[in-house]
């Protein structure tokens, strides 16, 4: 995928591979003018005539808001080229757009407006405006629609503007959401109603704003803001932005990768980019709509403060009450204690079933966020917003919400899934690095169950990894991190998509971590959650090569890589209490409460333990009721 392609990614999508993903700056549209200009146009020669070609995205908002200018503005940044629907229509019928208005009258203008955008946003349609000849009507080249075309036929190219009543059509309404489900971003430009008038009004051309032109343009916007936002896949205020700073905001959309996840009621989509928090207004809803969030609880840990400023000024500049609930980091905020604090406070602010969470921190603060989300009047809306590594390539995707007991982690909590997730990579900056390494050990994880590649990535770029300081990541080390979280998540939701509530293929996802959850247990969670389970999937290739499953290469190999990126390979713990220090009855009591943690596994069935086990790189199986003989050898193996 090039740097300033968004491409919707289902299950079955291919590498994303940029060339260019920015950490902010001054100078980003400047970088992006001309390069790889050369590479699109070859790319664009090769392609096979029979592929449809939709833009990258489509501007829609009222007149004066400057889908033009800023529309222009992006495509000059990406050195792509921009089209006016309204250009189109007059090159297409040989008439100014007053010309038809007079002539023809506004119902002919939107029959011919409708059919011109079809041309341009409809995958399965052959006509493309652009490149045909204008000998004959638009409407007589559609008159016979081609056989639909795949997906993966599907190219981006190019930005779209639209006339502002153009969105109102149902037939146009309806060729939008085609045209978003194929990957499309529809770009909604909320304008402040002076500044928009005013650059309306200016030349003169608008029919519709002759006479009384203020009166006229507010009635036009009540009319059609409910419906720009509703077809909108990001809505972009732009008062107090100039062309360019609001161009480089559509860019950083563009970059977005983004994961659709299905199977489950919403299906929703992951944002993976920079400034993904600038969608949460689109997800949550218009707060003066009656499907719109009003008041938004932002449930997140201390450590996150800076991000949650950012959120929170984003949802207060869109109109919602925010309220912050700050609660303790990691697993010492996943207990019931906390959560029951957090319902008293929703039930002293009266949150209702129209208002929303949103989740920022890290995997536990997501966690217990929806399961907050999940539990309060029997579930209202909430929005994941991931901060570190772990969460973004595993927790906060798949709906899994829950706290921890005295009984175990993970043991109360239900499936409940966010309306959307938000992967903002420049919170990975702030991360220390043994945060960012413990985000490592889920991506491995990913990597061994289903995606070979994401491997052969690690082996690459080992030592940079490991030796990786997040303040200082650079663009060329932020392209490689958003591959593997890309893939990592595309991982996730191939899983939980065929299987919400983990009866199947979903306990895949749990490689590693029936060992990884009695350490962090045994060890009270002073290990975090990517290094125990590190050490569990080496226990879990220690019991599948001692059942024959794999041989002792793909054991080393399992060790091998994980140290490479500095993740713990051994447990001190059960060195210590099965070393040859130990007496027996010490032995013997270490390995009876390692099992009885392991027994109360997710996984377990009765008596019956259940193992996640690899049987080769890209494979998972289950190893089900292994002997405890060989339970407790794969233990002693970790600790020789």
């Amino acid at each position: 995928m090039s740097w300033h392609r968004k491409r919707r990614h289902k299950a079955d999508a291919g590498t994303d591979t940029r060339t260019d993903t920015r950490s902010g700056g001054q100078q980003r549209g400047q970088e992006r003018s001309g390069q790889h200009a050369g590479q699109r146009t070859g790319q664009r020669a090769r392609r096979n005539e029979k592929n449809a070609v939709i833009p990258y995205a489509v501007f829609i908002g009222m007149p004066g808001s400057g889908k033009t200018r800023i529309g222009r503005e992006v495509a000059n940044l990406l050195g792509i080229r921009f089209y006016d629907s309204d250009e189109e229509i007059e090159r297409i019928e040989d008439m100014r757009i007053a010309e038809i208005f007079e002539t023809r009258g506004e119902a002919e203008f939107r029959a011919v407006e409708c059919d011109v955008i079809a041309g341009f946003v409809r995958a399965d349609r052959a006509y493309r405006s652009r490149s045909q000849s204008s000998d004959t009507s638009s409407r007589t080249r559609h008159s016979q629609r081609p056989p639909r075309i795949p997906r993966s036929h599907i190219h981006f190219e190019g930005i779209l503007s639209l006339g502002g009543g153009a969105p109102m059509n149902a037939q146009t309404q309806e060729n939008l959401r085609h045209y978003a489900r194929m990957g499309g971003q529809v770009i909604y430009l909320n304008a402040e109603p002076e500044e928009a008038i005013e650059h309306a009004t200016r030349s003169g051309t608008r029919p519709l704003l002759k006479h009384n032109p203020h009166k006229v343009w507010m009635d036009l916007y009540d009319q059609r803001h409910e419906t720009y936002a509703q077809l909108a896949t990001f809505t972009l205020p732009t008062h107090g932005k100039t062309p360019r700073q609001a161009a480089n905001t559509v860019i950083d959309v563009l970059d977005e990768s983004i994961i659709h996840v299905s199977g489950a009621s919403p299906e929703y989509d992951v944002h993976i980019g920079i400034n993904t928090m600038q969608h949460l207004p689109d997800l949550l809803g218009d707060p003066s709509s009656k499907d719109g969030a009003v008041r938004v609880a932002l449930i997140h840990t201390e450590s996150v403060q800076r991000h949650s400023d950012k959120a929170r000024a984003i949802l207060r500049r869109t109109g919602y009450e925010v309220t912050e609930i700050v609660i303790p980091d990691a697993e010492e905020g996943k207990t019931l204690r906390v959560v029951s604090d957090v319902w008293d406070q929703l039930g002293e602010l009266g949150f209702t079933r129209s208002d929303a969470i949103v989740g920022l921190g890290g995997g536990a603060a997501t966690d217990v966020a929806g399961f907050i989300a999940a539990t309060w009047l029997r579930g209202i809306r909430y929005v994941n917003c991931p901060t570190s590594l772990l969460a973004m390539v595993d927790a906060s995707t798949g709906g899994k919400t829950g706290i921890n007991t005295e009984a175990g982690k993970n043991l109360v909590g239900s499936f409940y899934t966010p309306v959307g997730v938000l992967a903002d990579v420049d919170t990975l900056r702030t991360l220390s690095p043994r945060i960012f390494t413990e985000g490592l050990g889920e991506v491995v994880k990913a990597g061994f169950i289903s995606d070979q590649s994401i491997l052969r990535i690690i082996e690459k770029h080992a030592d940079m990894l490991r030796t990786l300081d997040p303040a200082h990541i650079t663009d060329e080390q932020m392209n490689i991190i958003i591959e593997l979280i890309s893939r990592s998540v595309r991982v996730k939701e191939r899983h939980v998509s065929t299987d919400l509530k983990e009866k199947g293929l979903r306990e895949f996802l749990n490689y590693g971590h029936t060992l990884g959850h009695a350490i962090e247990k045994m060890e009270h969670f002073t290990w975090r959650h990517g290094e125990a389970v590190a050490v569990g999937m080496i226990y879990a290739a220690e019991l599948a090569e001692i059942h024959g499953i794999v041989d002792r290469d793909f054991v080393d190999y399992t060790r091998d890589i994980l140290e490479s990126v500095g993740l713990p390979t051994t447990w001190s713990t059960l060195s210590e209490a099965l070393g040859p220090d130990a007496t027996d009855a010490q032995m013997e009591d270490f390995e009876d409460r390692v099992l009885e943690i392991m027994h109360r596994d997710k996984k377990a069935r009765g008596r019956m333990l259940r193992f996640v086990v690899v049987d080769e790189i890209g494979h998972a199986r289950r190893l089900e009721d292994p002997s405890e003989d060989s339970v407790i050898e794969a233990l002693h193996r970790l600790a020789s």
